[in-house]
């Protein structure tokens, strides 16, 4: 997360299959805005239920993938992500 933080990143990426997404991505959120960087989003990935999903996106976390999600969505989405909030001049 410090490096995260130091690095100005926009987003940071988790894979988790223990099942401790519920307890781990909370916390890093909450680190995350108590150090001033609630600009950081967090996108994760692993095995997460549907209504964790639904549970973790009301406390702030971000896109969640699911399993079998290819890389190329996360790729597509953080271009999308990008593209809308930096629009190419004509």
């Amino acid at each position: 997360m410090r490096a995260a933080i130091e690095e100005d990143v926009d987003w940071i990426g988790v894979s988790i299959l223990s099942g401790a997404h519920r307890v781990l991505l909370p916390k890093l959120r909450t680190l995350l805005d108590e150090n001033g960087a609630d600009d950081i989003r967090i996108m994760a990935g692993g095995i997460i239920p549907q209504e964790d999903m639904d549970a973790l996106a009301t406390l702030g976390v971000g896109r969640l993938f699911g399993p079998g999600a290819a890389t190329t969505e996360l790729v597509d989405y953080i271009r999308t992500w990008f593209a809308e909030r930096n629009p190419q001049p004509a």
